[in-house]
């Protein structure tokens, strides 16, 4: 079966995650797709495949004789879908030979277009796979998992020389769980990589440092015709903290290693509001001055307004990968000369938010991110090339040729 037939099939499968779960995983039917993989996986010859009970899947490709000293490595994948758009119903489109031009996302109202996802211009003549314009497709990241089966079929049923290669699927990446119950003994890898990727060349081995804010303010709220030098509102609290904050330094105006302050949510009223943000940023000591600028502000404006008026929490959520990848850098090495043998010019992308093996390289697992081939992620317009799903198979193939060549 083709990387692109497996998307198809996975991508059906309701899975998506609930940002406010309390326990892994964070909705059960994430188990519907991890029990249909785990038999998969033994149906094309795995070993050691189980689920377990927080849903993950794991299993292995024993080495091959004289193959057992090479360096066991990983390759993972996310079975969830993003939890902020629709990921049930979902109806994959197939378009072969695409001609360049927009395509109408079912009956929806939505457009595919080039003019906002330039790629597109260079997708002519391929296969595509879309949505039908009401929910993701899931790709993110069941092309992932689709080109990691896909891959492992290859190696088994060519007898492609191997050593161990160890894989697993994780649940609740897109709510920022994923790798945080991953049990690293079962997995038995020493090096990894997740498979979660979008363009074709990009290699990935930095993300942003990360973390999360949450601002309250308190108000004082009495009857707006008696409210002068008495009245806090609240709600302006709030706006007055947003408009402290570098305007330039929101998503819509940042791009390569350029951080941001993101308003993710906001509520309030007179008496009381809040205010909800993520904090991204490459460089450490950057990302560390970010967060010192809203502890500034909050100070400021309880010495304006009171103590208490504001009060800023904030969670650290992940780290750059790249400290953790350095002192392994074969681990990205060897996936640059395998790219190049599947005829691609590899590119080292900063990853503009997260992923599962950033977490796992600071748990002593490097873990850098290779490519799936999909697009427009976390929304209607997702898509996925069949043609270049191949290549990234192409590609897990070829990294692991190249950790069996050393015994060579």
């Amino acid at each position: 079966m083709k990387a692109c037939e497996r998307l198809i099939k996975y991508a059906k499968i309701h899975t998506a995650s609930a940002g406010d779960g309390e326990k892994t995983p964070s909705t059960e039917r994430q188990f519907d797709l991890a029990n249909i993989l785990a038999d998969e996986m033994k149906s094309i010859g795995m070993t050691d495949v189980s689920v377990d009970e927080n849903c993950y899947v794991y299993g292995k490709i024993k080495a091959d004789k004289g193959y057992e000293n090479v360096t066991p490595i990983g390759f993972l994948s996310h079975v969830d879908t993003v939890p902020d758009f629709p990921g049930d119903n979902v109806k994959p489109r197939v378009i072969e030979n695409y001609g360049g031009g927009d395509i109408k996302l079912g009956e929806s109202d939505r457009i595919l277009s080039p003019a906002d996802f330039p790629h597109l211009k260079d997708m002519m003549g391929k296969t595509l796979i879309v949505t039908d314009g009401t929910t993701v497709l899931g790709a993110d990241d069941k092309a992932g998992i689709a080109e990691i089966m896909t891959a492992a079929e290859r190696i088994i049923s060519e007898k492609i020389p191997h050593g161990q290669i160890s894989v697993c699927f994780c649940p609740d990446e897109e709510i920022g769980h994923g790798a945080s119950l991953l049990d690293l003994e079962t997995f038995g890898a020493k090096l990894g990589y997740t498979v979660d990727g979008g363009a074709l060349c990009d290699i990935e081995y930095e993300n942003f440092n990360a973390a999360g804010a949450e601002v309250t303010f308190r108000g004082f709220n009495v009857h707006p015709g008696s409210a002068k030098n008495v009245m806090i509102n609240a709600s302006l609290l709030a706006m007055e903290f947003n408009s402290m904050l570098p305007s330039a330094d929101v998503p819509s105006k940042t791009e390569g290693y350029e951080g941001f302050f993101h308003l993710t949510d906001m509520k309030g009223d007179v008496q009381s509001a809040s205010l909800s943000y993520i904090i991204r940023d490459h460089d450490k000591n950057t990302f560390e001055a970010r967060k010192k600028c809203m502890e500034h502000i909050a100070k400021t404006m309880n010495e304006k307004y009171g103590d208490g008026a504001v009060t800023l929490v904030i969670r650290e959520q992940y780290r750059n990968m790249i400290e953790m990848v350095k002192p392994h850098i074969e681990v990205v090495e060897k996936a640059f000369s395998a790219a190049k043998k599947c005829g691609l010019t590899p590119t080292a992308s900063p990853i503009r938010g997260g992923t599962d093996g950033a977490q796992l390289s600071f748990r002593g697992l490097p873990c850098p991110n290779l490519p799936t081939g999909s697009y427009g992620h976390h929304g209607p317009y997702e898509h996925a090339v069949c043609e270049e799903m191949d290549v990234c198979v192409d590609l897990i193939v070829n990294i692991v040729r190249e950790y069996a060549s050393d015994v060579q």
